[in-house]
């Protein structure tokens, strides 16, 4: 029954929202702003809408475009350094789940000393006090996969250590203004609105079967997946369609709060071991990869039967009864969305590195794994991987 809910960002959600950036009280005058190092936001007008709305609000701003797909370690420090070296007073992020990640863990370290792993946790980090002053920053996200618009954590690749973990977790790194505008979601290519949105249904997934989830997280849970399943493959068909982009995002930025509320569970853990060895897997590929096998593992080993009942009912199986009916409705969807094919294989991914890779999971995540209603082995979580490759 208990929860501890702390969420104090301010939300501007609906289409034309980032339209209003220019009357918003924001928290200084000098803004690193961050993106990533691909074209979309340029190309798109999202950059230049974002910069004459931050101009109006009489914001000076500094660039930094070096963002990947999984941000890593050594560009977060480049970042947090150039914000420290040009003065900024805050940040903002415009893109995706990795920009706003990345965002938020170089507002928190660019007033830090030391090494940006001083402050991480994982295998190798030290797990050291934030001290000095964390930067406030501002979210504007272009997709709808993460939440990380409004949560407290960066997850930040390691490439030496094959470490990919959430940094942060203070209050003082929820984003002050969260701007979710669905217009600037309509250029996201069909197989990546897949990606992200199935990444915003685990979220709320995982953390409705955990040990973790209460009852204000099950609120947010159950909604999210409703829309998750009502829309998502209605926005993967036609990005244009602005009332499936709007339930997306709300169902994203749902799945944001249902990590605040409550967690995700070990599939998390498992996907960040395989875009920690291939970086250039995307994180929701990677979640949908291992889905349907690491859903029926606890299927079969009548872990919580009732919720996955309850989750198949909010995917759209109205009358289901069979807890293995949300896996097959979870495999139909992603049929709808034309990702039911991904293989490991296409990524690097050897089978023979399913050992390795739950090894990683369970050493650098394994807290995750403790959420889980029924507990893992390591051979159990390799299994997953074995079942899973193609």
């Amino acid at each position: 029954m208990g929860y501890n809910w702390y969420a104090p960002t301010r939300v501007l959600f609906g289409a034309g929202q980032l339209n209003n950036l220019s009357a918003q009280q924001l928290p200084g005058k000098k803004a690193l702003l961050v993106i990533s190092n691909g074209k979309s936001t340029r190309v798109n007008g999202y950059l230049d809408r974002t910069l004459q709305q931050l101009e109006q609000n009489g914001v000076q701003t500094v660039l930094f475009d070096k963002v990947g797909a999984n941000p890593t370690k050594p560009v977060v420090e480049e970042g947090a350094r150039l914000a420290k070296q040009e003065n900024c007073d805050f940040v903002v992020a415009l893109g995706g789940g990795s920009v706003m990640d990345a965002a938020k863990v170089m507002a928190m370290y660019a007033h830090q000393p030391g090494d940006l792993w001083d402050y991480a946790g994982g295998f190798s980090g030290k797990k050291r006090p934030v001290t000095g002053p964390v930067l406030p920053w501002v979210a504007i996200t272009t997709t709808a996969g993460t939440g990380s618009e409004v949560d407290q954590w960066g997850v930040v690749t390691n490439p030496e250590t094959k470490e990919k973990i959430g940094v942060g977790g203070l209050d003082s790194m929820f984003p002050v203004l969260a701007v979710v505008d669905p217009e600037l979601m309509t250029s996201v290519p069909p197989r990546f609105t897949a990606y992200q949105g199935f990444d915003a249904l685990f979220h709320s997934t995982e953390g409705y079967i955990s040990t973790n989830t209460n009852l204000m997280a099950e609120m947010v849970q159950l909604t999210a997946i409703e829309n998750v399943g009502k829309y998502l493959a209605r926005a993967v068909a036609n990005g244009q369609d602005l009332e499936a982009r709007e339930h997306m995002a709300f169902a994203n930025t749902l799945s944001g709060y249902s990590m605040v509320y409550a967690s995700t569970a070990s599939k998390h853990a498992m996907e960040h071991a395989m875009s920690a060895y291939h970086p250039q897997l995307p994180h929701g590929a990677g979640l949908i990869m291992i889905s349907a096998e690491y859903y029926t593992y606890f299927v079969k080993r009548n872990a919580c039967p009732e919720r996955f009942v309850r989750m198949a009912q909010a995917l759209g199986v109205k009358d289901a009864a069979d807890p293995m009916d949300f896996v097959k409705a979870l495999v139909q969807l992603q049929k709808d969305c034309g990702v039911a094919d991904l293989k490991m294989s296409d990524y690097g991914i050897e089978r023979a590195e399913c050992s390795q890779l739950a090894q990683n999971a369970f050493d650098i995540k394994g807290g995750r794994f403790t959420t889980d209603r029924v507990q893992m082995s390591l051979e159990d979580c390799a299994g997953i991987f074995e079942r899973s490759y193609r």
